[in-house]
């Protein structure tokens, strides 16, 4: 029989039992499993790929020519990925498919200049002419204007002020460093020391992009402007504070500076330790790298050496393809073996692999090596709290989060550990830290408790859209799937307060918006798990209609798929490409929601397993441009930054399967016994 064949002999739901052989998902189950366990690395963890846009190249060209350090070689192999990333319309963007990025382009045509390629490179013609109609380089965010501004091609006068006297407000005071995000204060504190220096390298003028400014580049001042129609607005409070910011860099006026440089230089060298570099992502690293030499590190200085370590580590050399026959080289925002070594355990464990299987207790003792047992920043709003928890990368001491904590107390419960004592002191302690760290509003958010001051998204430098880390729905609904787990129910009025926030942050379509990942069908299906998991009544009406929502936004080929473009415009939410990731995240909606009945379960498992390679393994990418993209199913910054987890698709589609089954064997035996 042809596999074909086979994939036709799915049934149709009839009275909530499926009666026909369920070979087909018990072997895409078992070739999952096997696959999964290929990728495992000899030290018990996993570790895919995060997949990015061409930003880290073109910043990684900007490092290097900046400093006048690294290998000339492996720039060019840079500049090729960067510019086989090029749109048709000559533009960048920031997700395949996706609509060209002002910034991006700025950032990447720059790049490309650096390394010499001409002005009148046919490429770099269409990226001028699409800059162009798209504002040029004044339409840049900030964080692209102060680079350009350490090479001459921007003016430091003309982007808003990072001061690095932020570090000197003392942690009581309103506007303090850590009512900001954490990802921000990593890349924020590095980047005031490179304002406050005003590094200044002159390219030649041929490697210059003032053809990049509409109408000059003596056009290119501040543009911030007040708002006129509400003249007492955070907005106009926080642009007349960075007008006397600069007047007073103008006039010199800094009586702070000298300490507030001192204080950021310590602060910066603090989380250097125990950490792969500054809180382990690529732009804070970056950051940290033009920071140290502008405070005068030497090249061969042990702080500049461990730190261009820890930043090369993120970077990947491509042998030659069908697709390109010169090698490539490219960059990855950070690690993620943590996050991927907990989700593949949950998803083995629930496929049915021994507790106490040697592979998966060697996994599990890596991720207990791994606990965090060192206060970070989360302490300063949390006190006599007794640290414990999990960071995503492979060391990030200063930022454990909730979210990756969540998922390793799920693996966790995977398992039969001999060493039960040690694990459970960490379950102990984590599970304490957790509910430490619920917000005021009954939510969880990811590094940081009540990280909420709306009012510093005004802040003329925080156009980079993630300046604050408020509680999700989607890491609120694992919690509640982990914290059912270990028992709790929703007689703890912890429970039912995360439980209020969840129902009150609903969708008027009855979908949850997806901090985390594309986006209303991740959001739906973690609150979906969540309330399931705590035991929340599938008849409610909230529920309901969520399954409703799913149901609705399935292709017509049976699978589901979501743009990032929904995060622009929320009325093309559940709107994309079936892929394997966002198939399994509805399909496992639907299940927790108490669908065993509707046609959509049986076409949504239906899809995975005609998707499922002949390895066991999902394929999840696109063809733009002339090359194969992964499609991107994760979130970084809403509007700002995608990246794609390449392990996404192969454990999330093992999970839904193995849900499937179970819940289709519960169904069976029900009817059965009926």
């Amino acid at each position: 029989m042809s596999s074909e064949q086979v994939h036709t002999q799915f049934p149709t739901p009839r009275f909530g039992r499926f009666d026909a052989a369920m070979d087909d998902v018990e072997q895409a189950i078992g070739r999952s499993s096997e696959y999964l366990f290929s990728r495992q690395h000899p030290e018990g963890y996993w570790n895919g790929e995060l997949e990015s846009d061409a930003m880290l190249v073109a910043d990684y060209i900007f490092l290097h020519t900046l400093l006048e350090s690294g290998d000339r070689g492996r720039m060019e192999r840079a500049l090729r990925q960067m510019m086989r990333m090029q749109q048709a319309d000559g533009s960048w963007n920031i997700y395949p498919g996706g609509p060209g990025n002002i910034s991006q382009t700025v950032k990447c045509y720059s790049a490309a200049k650096m390394m010499g390629v001409a002005a009148d490179d046919a490429r770099l013609t269409k990226a001028r002419e699409w800059a162009l109609a798209h504002g040029g380089a004044v339409a840049c965010n900030t964080f692209t204007k102060m680079y350009l501004c350490a090479l001459g091609m921007y003016d430091y006068d003309a982007v808003p002020a990072v001061p690095p006297e932020i570090v000197l407000f003392p942690k009581w005071f309103y506007f303090n460093l850590y009512e900001i995000s954490s990802w921000s204060r990593g890349i924020l504190v590095p980047l005031s020391i490179l304002y406050a220096k005003k590094p200044f390298k002159k390219l030649p003028p041929e490697q210059g992009i003032d053809e990049l400014y509409v109408g000059g580049r003596a056009n290119a001042k501040m543009h911030l402007r007040f708002d006129r129609k509400k003249l007492i607005s955070w907005r106009n409070f926080f642009i007349i504070t960075d007008r006397i910011a600069h007047w007073a860099e103008a006039v010199h006026l800094r009586p702070l500076r000298k300490l507030a440089l001192k204080r950021a230089e310590q602060w910066m060298l603090d989380r250097f330790e125990m950490t792969d570099g500054l809180h382990a992502i690529y732009p804070a690293m970056l950051n940290a790298i033009i920071a140290l030499r502008c405070l005068g590190y030497s090249e061969d200085d042990p702080q500049v050496i461990r730190a261009r370590d820890e930043f090369e580590k993120l970077g990947i050399e491509q042998e030659p393809t069908e697709e390109c026959a010169e090698p490539t080289f490219r960059m990855v925002p950070c690690m993620s073996p943590v996050w991927d070594t907990a989700q593949a355990i949950t998803a083995l464990g629930d496929a049915g692999l021994r507790r106490d299987d040697p592979r998966m207790l060697k996994a599990v003792d890596w991720m207990l090596a791994k606990e965090i047992r060192h206060k970070g920043d989360w302490a300063v709003k949390v006190k006599n709290t007794e640290p414990g928890g999990w960071s995503f990368e492979f060391n990030n001491e200063f930022y454990p989060d909730t979210d990756d904590t969540a998922q390793v107390l799920l693996a966790l419960a995977k398992v039969d550990n001999p060493r039960e004592h040690v694990q459970q002191g960490a379950i102990e302690r984590a599970i304490d830290w957790e509910f430490a760290m619920q917000c005021s509003n009954g939510g969880w958010a990811s590094f940081d408790k009540d990280n909420t001051k709306m009012i510093f998204q005004y802040i003329p430098f925080a156009d980079h859209n993630a300046m604050l880390d408020p509680p999700t729905v989607d890491i609120t609904g694992r919690m509640l799937e982990m914290l059912a787990a270990y028992g709790y129910t929703r007689a703890d009025k912890r429970i039912e307060r995360a439980i209020k926030f969840i129902l009150k942050e609903q969708e008027p379509d009855g979908s949850w918006f997806g901090r985390w990942g594309v986006n209303y069908i991740y959001g739906t299906f973690l609150v979906l798990r969540g309330l399931d998991a705590i035991g929340f009544d599938h008849n409610e009406p909230q529920v309901q209609q969520a399954a409703e929502w799913i149901r609705m936004v399935q292709n017509g080929d049976g699978g589901w798929g979501e743009s990032c473009a929904s995060y622009d415009d929320p009325n093309t939410r559940g709107e994309g490409e079936s892929t394997p990731s966002q198939t399994a995240w509805a399909l496992m909606a639907l299940l927790a929601a108490g669908d065993d009945r509707s046609d959509s379960v049986v076409r949504g498992a239906r899809w995975l397993v005609e998707h499922q390679e002949a390895d066991g393994s999902w394929d999840e990418s696109t063809h733009v441009g002339g090359f194969k993209q992964a499609i991107i199913t994760g979130t970084g910054f809403p509007k700002v930054y995608y990246l794609a987890y390449t392990l996404y698709r192969q454990y999330f589609p093992l999970m839904a399967l193995t849900t499937y089954k179970r819940t289709m064997d519960r169904a069976a035996d029900a009817g059965a016994g009926g």
